[in-house]
């Protein structure tokens, strides 16, 4: 089982593999812009340790197979345009929290839809899972919209549940099961 926790995972048009310190420069990049962190439960990043810490928090917990964090590659340049994860995995429950985060300049080209869905039937078909949740702010639309597009259900709302820098926040619930109809991506 330890060798599911570090695969390399190929779409048409990405490639999902760990992250290695190398991606920090460019992790960085992606995860200091306050648009891309607005809805985040931290605020964004703001040095190279951030993302070195990322990283190597990331290798941590792939290791003891509590999460699993894969880099989202675009497969013609090898540039990292973002990465996903499926944490706060419980083995016994057969369930996992999916989480993304994408580069400004890669929204809106369906990037989210190919490594998500990628991701989450790695998670039901390698990984065991019966259920993966998300938590998101629910302002967030486009997170929600593609939470829905990857077939997740809204299921509930937590009021209140976050306060980062003096805001609290409300975070809506979404989970969708391993019986849940798959996603049929665009083949053009």
């Amino acid at each position: 089982m330890f060798e599911a926790f570090y695969p390399v995972i190929e779409t048409k048009r990405l490639v999902l593999r760990p992250l290695a310190i190398s991606d920090s420069e460019s992790l960085l990049s992606i995860f200091s812009d306050a648009e891309v962190m607005k809805y985040w439960n931290t605020p964004p990043w703001t040095s190279i340790q951030n993302a070195v810490a990322f990283i190597n928090d990331s290798k941590d917990s792939m290791q003891r197979q509590v999460s699993l964090t894969l880099g989202i590659y675009l497969k013609s340049t090898d540039e990292l345009v973002g990465k996903c994860m499926l944490f706060n995995y419980d083995k016994e429950s057969k369930r996992a929290e999916i989480g993304f985060g994408l580069s400004r300049a890669c929204w809106g080209k369906g990037y989210i839809n190919e490594a998500g869905e990628a991701l989450i039937q790695y998670g039901f078909n390698k990984l065991g899972l019966r259920r993966i949740e998300a938590e998101i702010d629910p302002g967030n639309l486009s997170s929600a919209n593609a939470l829905e597009k990857l077939g997740f259900s809204r299921e509930g709302l937590l009021r209140q549940r976050w306060e980062i820098n003096g805001v609290v926040s409300d975070s809506a619930l979404y989970g969708r099961l391993v019986t849940d109809e798959p996603l049929k991506l665009n083949k053009a």
